[in-house]
């Protein structure tokens, strides 16, 4: 079934995107909104240093006009503490925002709001691991720190506002404890809105109230949710749901849109049944099953995953895809830092194309564009380092697909599955050695040196093959260059295609070192080779050159060069009955003889040789090679 909905899944994108170039254009929307225009510098340290109580649950309850820049609120928060004495609560609150009074046990609290941080000395101590809670009042203009985190804005004449948190802009417009270490484990989200104004916010909608000019709408949540994913948005939205059916059950995709795009819109989220069913048979059931997905629309032409109610700029259908896979990367399971975006939207990012030939080869071409850059992010105080799409996006993307050829599909999808049901990550936070430790369980395999030269280190690799065909035997040498000192040499499997104008048949090799040489039978003559028909890997820059037999010396690798301990040489099956390997230094001075019968792998030390150059003679039955060798101990 997994294969069926694949191959259904690429069919309906590559009609619903038949050009590439329209393809890239959506995936750089994506990117460049979630970058949040005009992204400056800031102290992330200093949104994420509270970290002595234990959020249980928030109740939110705003007070917005979206025809005014403005908010006022009372947050009710229940939480426990983790440490003795507990008599002091803070919050991550921007100082443009005013606090009114604080509420503890009915009384008001002394407080302090200054550096961004809310501070209320409490009446009484809160024993470790005591549900309590507290009120905060508060009102003011949201800063405008340039993440799009609190928007006032109007859609032909109408007036909006949304809110967008991610990374950091939660505490721009609410109190909270804004970090990637806790959960709240429920909310309930209150919105007053002049009444001609619908409010969408995260899970059901349980209650809409008229009040005198006024409507109420109040929302319950009863899932984990991290703090940058609880959102609303008020407008004057039209309403329409997509049932989605999954077997026994069901889920509702709610859809709040302007009026004005409502035929528009309502021509192109009928998308989202199908790549929701997808998803449900590949990763398991929609994980807020028991209340609803949605898309509410604002004035962005991207989009962003807020738990259960993503808000939309647009509806493509690779837009749709990406923003409902964060519900299982990103909202299911958080990555638990910064430093390991790649762990929501590198997964979403390879969702929408999995096996799509143009969506590989533009990642691929994005990657290799630069020669540096990681996907771990090395600064979370960029925001444009964070949402990088070339490393976190594309990087993100297509090291997950890379690792899915080197180990196969069942044990790749064994470990999402699995990664996604462990206990100690669903809904909660996950690093990237999580992830890599379900890899390395699925697989049977140490992937540590995968997740070293990928995650962490740098650049990729770009590959010269040479190679010869005599009878049904294809003899080829490999040689890797880096384009960064970062990974000194890209260890992997790689898919060669052997090719005639009626057959073809692509093998695997094991390539672990550089100048590495190979021997493969095939049953027919091949008048071409490619390496990497299919695009499993993150390489560019790469040349496959056919050796007539007066050239067969290319076919000879040593290394490595330069060497300091030894010298390794492989020469190919076809060198004959034996060979005579001599070396000499730049005087003519013989350093070095060896007459031998193999071929495979022959090395002699060089530690009572002085550093300097030298030249490599080879002479076989079938050609004579001379190598410059450089030594260096």
């Amino acid at each position: 079934m997994r294969n069926i909905f694949i191959l259904l899944f690429v069919c309906v994108a590559h009609s619903a995107h038949s050009q590439q170039d329209e393809f890239e254009s959506q995936f750089h929307q994506i990117v460049e909104s979630e970058k949040r225009a005009n992204a400056s510098k800031i102290n992330s340290t200093l949104l994420s240093t509270i970290s002595d109580y234990d959020i249980i649950y928030h109740r939110c309850e705003w007070q917005v006009d979206p025809s005014v820049n403005y908010i006022s609120g009372k947050i009710t928060t229940h939480f426990k503490p983790f440490t003795t004495g507990f008599d002091t609560l803070l919050f991550n609150l921007s100082d443009s925002l005013v606090v009114d009074s604080v509420l503890f046990h009915g009384a008001s609290m002394s407080i302090n709001h200054s550096g961004n941080t809310l501070t209320s000395a409490l009446s009484s101590v809160v024993p470790v691991n005591t549900l309590d809670s507290i009120s905060v009042y508060y009102q003011g203009i949201p800063a405008s720190t340039g993440f799009g985190s609190f928007v006032q804005s109007t859609h032909n004449g109408a007036p909006i506002i949304w809110t967008l948190s991610e990374p950091y802009g939660a505490s721009d417009w609410w109190p909270c404890k804004n970090g990637l270490t806790d959960k709240a484990d429920s909310v309930d989200i209150i919105v007053t809105t002049p009444s001609a104004n619908r409010a969408a916010s995260n899970g059901l909608l349980v209650s809409e109230i008229v009040s005198g000019l006024n409507k109420i709408y109040h929302w319950k949540h009863r899932y984990p949710i991290a703090t940058y994913l609880i959102c609303f948005a008020v407008t004057n939205y039209v309403q329409y749901t997509h049932n989605v059916p999954f077997g026994t059950s069901n889920t509702t995709v709610l859809n709040y849109v302007y009026p004005e795009d409502s035929a528009n819109a309502a021509s192109q989220t009928p998308d989202i049944i199908a790549i929701m069913q997808l998803y449900d048979t590949l990763f398991g059931v929609y994980p807020f099953v028991n209340e609803k997905y949605g898309h509410a629309q604002i004035g962005w032409g991207g989009a962003m995953e807020h738990q259960t109610f993503t808000f939309m700029g647009g509806w493509s259908f690779e837009l749709q895809a990406h923003e409902l896979a964060h519900h299982w990367f990103g909202n299911k399971v958080t990555c638990g830092s910064w430093e390991d975006i790649w762990l929501n939207e590198g997964i979403a990012s390879y969702l929408p194309g999995l096996a799509w030939m143009p969506f590989k080869s533009g990642r691929i071409s994005n990657i290799t564009s630069q020669s540096g850059g990681s996907v771990w992010c090395n600064d979370t105080n960029d925001v444009n380092r964070i949402f990088d799409g070339r490393l976190s996006y594309a990087k993100g993307a297509m090291i997950l697909h890379q690792l899915r050829w080197i180990i196969g599909d069942s044990a790749f999808f064994a470990a999402i599955n699995n990664y996604l049901s462990d206990t100690n990550l669903a809904y909660g936070f996950a690093r990237t050695s999580d992830l890599k430790s379900h890899f390395e369980i699925s697989s049977g395999q140490n992937l540590t040196w995968y997740f070293n030269d990928w995650f962490t280190g740098e650049g990729f690799p770009s590959f010269q093959i040479a190679w010869n065909q005599t009878g049904s035997t294809v003899n080829l040498t490999v040689n890797q260059t880096q384009s960064h000192v970062s990974v000194p040499f890209f260890e992997l499997p790689l898919p060669v295609q052997f090719k005639n104008q009626t057959q073809d048949t692509i093998i695997r090799l094991s390539n672990i070192f550089s100048g590495e040489t190979f021997s493969v039978n095939i049953p027919f003559q091949a008048d071409s080779v490619k390496l990497d028909p299919d695009l499993w890997l993150i390489t560019a820059n790469n040349t496959v050159t056919s050796v007539n037999e007066n050239d067969l010396s290319q076919l000879i690798s040593v290394y490595p060069n330069p060497a300091s301990s030894l010298i390794n040489i492989s020469l190919p099956s076809i060198s004959g009955t034996s060979s005579s390997i001599r070396l000499y230094d730049v005087y003519g001075r013989e350093c070095y003889s060896l007459v031998t019968k193999q071929t495979s792998l022959i090395f002699f030390e060089t530690d009572k040789l002085n550093n300097g150059i030298y030249f490599l003679t080879i002479n076989t039955q079938n050609y004579t090679a001379t190598k410059k060798i450089i030594i260096n101990h």
